[in-house]
């Protein structure tokens, strides 16, 4: 059974945690990964973009221009994608790009996912996250004293509840995202150098995962 060392917000090692194996010991499976990552992002477009054909342009009831003698290619309509102002050919339509991904499926990339980070030692686990005054410096001390660098990572802070002061303190420190448990999704961990989580936050990962 996998364990990671467990941290105050001092930075002081307080224990160790006991994670699932079930959940942070599974191999490590690019294909599964690589096609839920593709359907979730496909599920994020909107899929709005729109193009006028020739019968949504206006206008076109009379010939633009006379038949012969103009030296222009012949036109019947002002409609047409090849005049100024026309339709265009096999331009965007409104469609959907939703993609359904089993429940199964989206688990076992996570999972797997979340096992990668923990055997790159890449999961610093509190035991509290709690910042008791919004102040963005009370979180970045945090983040110095567990050794986690936002400068040039990105970094992933999972808790069990959003906290609004350890929210506000957390909004102005670039290349943090903070989700809730319930709430993570195989795009946060892939798009992160690093992950932080609460011991809790981490218990209710597994409950929904194992």
């Amino acid at each position: 059974m996998p364990k990671v060392s467990l941290f105050n917000m001092k930075g002081e090692t307080v224990g160790e945690l006991e994670l699932n194996q079930e959940v942070f010991a599974v191999p490590y499976n690019e294909a599964i990964i690589h096609q839920v990552m593709v359907a979730l992002r496909a599920n994020q477009r909107q899929g709005n973009a729109k193009a006028k054909t020739r019968g949504e342009v206006s206008g076109g009831g009379r010939k633009p221009f006379r038949q012969k003698g103009t030296g222009m290619a012949r036109q019947g309509s002002k409609r047409s994608p090849l005049m100024r102002g026309g339709a265009i050919t096999f331009g965007p339509v409104v469609r959907s790009y939703t993609q359904t991904i089993p429940k199964k499926m989206r688990h076992l990339a996570l999972r797997s996912a979340l096992s990668k980070r923990v055997g790159d030692e890449q999961l610093t686990a509190l035991d509290n996250l709690k910042i008791e005054e919004f102040k963005t410096k009370a979180f970045i001390a945090v983040l110095d004293a567990v050794k986690v660098s936002a400068d040039k990572q990105r970094v992933l802070v999972i808790v069990d509840k959003r906290d609004p002061k350890t929210v506000k303190s957390a909004a102005n420190v670039p290349n943090v995202r903070m989700v809730e448990a319930r709430n993570l999704n195989l795009l946060d961990v892939i798009d992160t150098h690093k992950i932080i989580a609460t011991s809790a936050a981490i218990k209710a990962i597994e409950e929904g995962l194992a």
